[in-house]
């Protein structure tokens, strides 16, 4: 094969003598070989390209092509061997590969779907989307991540169910932590939010709407399986479980409680929020407060309606009752009111007790369901001294000299203790 030098040797030589072989004399090669390279500068091909050949596939292009479309690119070569030979191909399984793999390439070529940038526009677009959570207890958890998509500001919450009331405490508190509500939430085709596809149209759940318009938004769903319609939360996600679950690349160690993976999350928060962006440059708090204006204000309460029943706190007794049955809460929550429902069914029931606070609807309790007359009591949930200090035990000698220290007992209906007094010994 002649090198670049010597091309350009014979292309001088026979623009001087105009003849293949005084061409040839001068330059110590074959005629041949001057008038291949002559030829392909006059027809405007490269000039040391190889020249086409024809191939023992080429009568079975159209019968490969028409198989690689019929299979959307998926046929194997070995396959499409057998089909060959059948029809009376004599070639070698190599030869049918390097075919295939050439129709197959143009044929990707075709079908390749392309993307345009998006756009964004601020207080228009957010994202959500679930990821699976670590187990904290052997319970599995979920982590909702949200994705403001022109700030990029991402919000991690975790959960312990993918429930309708789950989700929209989630949104609630995405809402008063980015100061209002866009106009556009886009997520999947789930049944929280999708019940049905008719003729290829989403029928929305009930629910759904009545939560989308409280808040005046309105609830998107992307295209079935189809995640690059969503790429952003997707990434969000990832990234996300990449940090959050505990694996043997971050060398997390397990959650000791729910409480801890909260902490875990916003500190996540905090790390990604405060930190410039790869596409942007800038910090997505920064930019969030450039977007909070554009953002809808929400109502001062949340969408209690999917919360469940509504009961009201005791003053002097931590206690809600649901169906016939009583459940502890937090004693902070004297005089509140919470929300009560039933989930799942069978021996792994439970009853979720849901606070609307300042910062939207939290999960304060999730017994196990009680039966009528064996409440359901948290210690954690009564402040001072545990039910074994109140225990009246028989004094012993020190204590008879000093009648202030007499165990007490609690008087029904005055809310006091007073002090429980014996008779001395002798």
């Amino acid at each position: 094969m002649k090198h670049d030098g010597e091309i350009m040797e014979i292309l001088a030589a026979y623009d001087l003598t105009g003849s293949l072989r005084a061409t040839a004399e001068l330059t110590g090669c074959s005629h041949h070989t001057v008038a291949r390279h002559v030829a392909a500068r006059d027809a405007g091909r490269p000039i040391a390209g190889p020249a086409p050949r024809p191939r023992v596939t080429d009568a079975y292009l159209p019968k490969i092509e028409e198989w690689v479309e019929a299979s959307k690119g998926r046929i194997r070569a070995d396959k499409a061997h057998e089909k060959l030979q059948g029809l009376g191909y004599a070639g070698s399984e190599r030869s049918t590969r390097r075919a295939i793999a050439q129709v197959k390439a143009a044929w990707r070529l075709g079908h390749i779907r392309v993307h345009r940038p998006w756009i964004t526009e601020p207080g228009m677009w957010l994202q959500y989307d679930f990821g699976d959570g670590p187990r904290v207890g052997g319970v599995k958890t979920i982590l909702f991540v949200a994705w403001l998509a022109f700030s990029r500001f991402r919000i991690v919450i975790p959960l312990r169910d993918r429930t309708a009331p789950s989700v929209f405490a989630a949104l609630d508190r995405c809402f008063r932590v980015l100061g209002g509500a866009p106009t556009y939430v886009l997520t999947d085709n789930e049944k929280t939010v999708t019940s049905v596809h008719v003729a290829g149209v989403p029928v929305r759940n009930q629910q759904t709407l009545d939560f989308a318009r409280h808040y005046g938004i309105t609830v998107l769903t992307c295209q079935p399986a189809d995640p690059a319609t969503k790429g952003g939360i997707e990434a969000s996600v990832k990234l996300a479980k990449a940090d959050l679950v505990p694996t043997d690349t971050n060398l997390r160690p397990d959650y000791g409680s729910f409480a801890e993976l909260e902490v875990a999350c916003q500190a996540f928060m905090d790390e990604v929020n405060n930190r410039e962006h790869r596409v942007t440059r800038r910090k997505p708090a920064a930019l969030l407060a450039e977007e909070s204006p554009r953002l809808h204000r929400i109502p001062e309460t949340a969408h209690t309606v999917a919360f469940g029943l509504a009961r009201i706190v005791p003053e002097n007794t931590p206690m809600v009752t649901f169906e016939n049955a009583q459940y502890s809460v937090p004693a902070q929550l004297l005089g509140a009111r919470v929300f009560v429902r039933a989930h799942g069914t069978g021996p792994d029931e439970q009853v979720i007790i849901v606070h609307h606070g300042a910062s939207g609807p939290v999960e304060v309790a999730r017994p196990d369901r009680a039966r009528p007359g064996s409440p359901a009591i948290i210690d954690e949930h009564f402040p001072g001294p545990g039910p074994e200090s109140r225990v009246t035990t028989r004094p012993g000698p020190a204590a008879l000299t000093r009648p202030r220290s007499w165990p007490s007992v609690k008087v029904p209906g005055l809310g006091c203790w007073k002090p429980l007094r014996r008779a001395r010994p002798g």
